[in-house]
């Protein structure tokens, strides 16, 4: 078994979105997703950095998860800015028990077992990319409160996290991720939202112990990349 993990898949079926705003390669890029996950197999693992669907909705976002669940392998799937489908984890499980989907699971409030690796995540924030005010920040510092209780959940396992905002852009950094990170000796930190030309600007690399990976699916030409 092997685990994998891929952002933005920005699924569209029942919502107008292209995404050929981000460039060409966004062209028919659910092909290319289907396509790209044949390097998965049944008893893999893939997370999904955030971003899934365009859906306002569950309802509206039901053909996306369909899709999402014929993909080969598991699927552990955790917020992103544009999952406006996102309302509580029992109502998406409802929803996916509604619907026959079984091959999802979710990534919010907790943590998952991946033999005796944790897999921890939240969806993050741009504190300084939106208003920066007040209420702005106490937005983040939710964020900040759901990783650290997704790390404590670990326990003593050997962690792993997955966002979908960058804790690192250019010049911007979210220290209290960054902490976080340091404190629980996190050794891979992927995230996406990043796209087109911005993913030459996002940090991939070592930093204090940790390597971060940009996954958004452009970037990674919409294959899922294997972590372990």
């Amino acid at each position: 078994m092997s685990l994998f993990a891929i952002g933005d898949l920005h699924l569209s079926f029942a919502a107008n979105k292209p995404m050929d705003v981000f460039g060409d390669r966004w062209e028919n890029h659910a092909e290319k997703l289907r396509q790209g996950f044949s390097c998965v197999e049944d008893g893999d693992l893939t997370v999904l950095c955030g971003d899934l669907s365009w859906g306002m909705n569950l309802e509206e976002a039901r053909e996306d998860f369909l899709f999402i669940d014929r993909l080969p392998g598991r699927k552990l799937i955790l917020k992103g800015n544009h999952d406006y489908w996102w309302s509580t984890t029992a109502k998406a499980y409802r929803f996916f028990a509604e619907n026959n989907i079984t091959s999802i699971d979710i990534l919010h409030n907790n943590c998952y077992c991946y033999g005796d690796t944790a897999l921890c995540g939240t969806r993050g924030w741009f504190y300084e990319e939106e208003t920066g005010d007040a209420h702005d920040r106490k937005i983040m510092l939710r964020e900040v409160g759901r990783l650290e209780t997704s790390l404590n959940a670990a326990g003593d396992r050997e962690k792993l996290v997955f966002l979908h905002y960058p804790p690192i852009y250019q010049k911007y950094e979210c220290p209290e991720i960054l902490d976080l990170l340091k404190k629980h000796n996190v050794k891979l930190c992927c995230y996406g939202h990043i796209h087109g030309k911005g993913c030459r600007l996002a940090f991939n690399g070592w930093r204090e112990g940790t390597e971060y990976r940009l996954l958004s699916a452009d970037h990674v030409n919409f294959t899922p990349v294997k972590i372990l």
